[in-house]
């Protein structure tokens, strides 16, 4: 098997939990545990056709290993019925599927070996189940920090979970964090442009995601994970994105979480299907330096068993304004149960300092 797991032990986690136990966290310190590892980087040329773009997988993951994971993660989230009896629609409605998504989800099947199908089932798994927690945050001096951790109850991802680079002409366009066979991104960063995020709205379940799915693109509506990518490809800036973001059709509500390279320009967006049920930006000369969005909407209580919201708005409010940076956004996302048994990764980025973007793959999520 040509997969491996490099391991990429962070020291500042020892003096992190040092530091949250100094400040009154020492129930969470335990989620802050040497298991973090970097995943492979994938670079993926725009300039080549959509069927081949994502053959340098291969030189990551066996192509095997690919297979029995993606039915794994089919298996969990479609049940095998369901699966065997939607073959024939996915096929009727692989037309519909607009380019380039159809070519290199045709593409991914052709190098996995599995069946086409199976790659398009695969890929709107993906779309249902991400539970997540994204925080936009704004410094004294005006820096936009924006961090998230990704939540999904399949283990076989963090295995699978990649950093890729999109190139045009050579140079990098646009990056974002996936999972090897996927297409869509919820995690990006435009370079000196804007970062964005993806947050699942609710709770949908596959029976409410496969009509949504259906109908969406007979009335042409996009992928929530498509819309982010499509974004950061052709957005010109914070504000740009957060217009396309906001209005563009999509399959299921969501919460698209923005941040920008100037003071005050971070947003979460609360989606519906056909355009914004809310905006809520920053405001940081009104004390809301930071915005902390999970799955809930943000003007009502969450649920009294999911209180990452809570934890995270205390965890912040000690940390300050005037210390947060990326590595102390980094310690208020390693919390429990801000980061759970379920976390398949964190990333810390900033679209004005693209270079220090960083995800790190929680090797076995955190634990209370």
């Amino acid at each position: 098997m040509l997969l491996s797991v490099p391991l990429s032990v962070r020291s500042w986690l020892q003096s992190a939990c040092a530091c949250l136990l100094l400040c009154g966290f020492s129930n969470y310190c335990a989620a802050l545990r040497p298991s973090e590892f970097t995943p492979p980087t994938i670079n993926i040329s725009l300039d080549q056709d959509p069927e081949v773009r994502w053959k340098p997988l291969s030189l990551h993951f066996d192509p095997e290993y690919l297979k029995n994971a993606s039915a794994q993660v089919i298996d969990s989230t479609v049940p095998r019925w369901v699966h065997q009896a939607v073959k024939p629609i996915v096929l009727a409605l692989e037309k519909y599927i607009p380019q380039p998504y159809a070519g290199e989800i045709r593409g991914l099947a052709e190098h996995i070996g599995g069946s086409l199908s199976d790659a398009i089932i695969l890929n709107f798994a993906y779309e249902v189940s991400a539970f997540c927690t994204s925080i936009i945050t704004q410094d004294q001096n005006g820096n936009v920090y924006h961090g998230r951790n990704l939540d999904y109850p399949h283990p076989v991802l963090r295995n699978l979970t990649i950093n890729v680079n999109f190139l045009k002409n050579g140079k990098v366009a646009y990056q974002g964090t996936s999972f090897a066979g996927y297409v869509g991104l919820w995690t990006g960063q435009s370079p000196n442009k804007f970062t964005v995020s993806g947050d699942q709205r609710g709770s949908e379940h596959w029976w409410n995601w496969w009509k949504n799915w259906v109908s969406a693109f007979l009335f042409r509506r996009s992928p929530v994970s498509w819309l982010v990518r499509e974004t950061l490809e052709n957005a010109e800036d914070f504000l740009d994105a957060v217009i396309r973001l906001s209005k563009v059709p999509i399959i299921t509500g969501v919460y698209y979480i923005v941040g920008g390279v100037q003071a005050g320009e971070g947003v979460v967006i609360t989606r519906d299907r056909t355009g914004p049920a809310d905006l809520w930006p920053l405001e940081s000369i009104n004390g809301g330096w930071y915005r902390v969005e999970t799955n809930y909407d943000h003007w009502k209580p969450p649920p009294k068993k999911d209180y990452r919201r809570d934890v995270a708005n205390k965890a912040l409010n000690v940390t300050g304004q005037d210390h947060i940076n990326m590595d102390t956004l980094y310690q208020v996302l390693s919390l429990y149960p801000v980061c759970n048994g379920i976390t398949v990764y964190t990333t810390v980025m900033s679209a004005a300092a693209p270079d220090k973007y960083n995800t790190l793959v929680r090797l076995q999520g955190c634990l209370p």
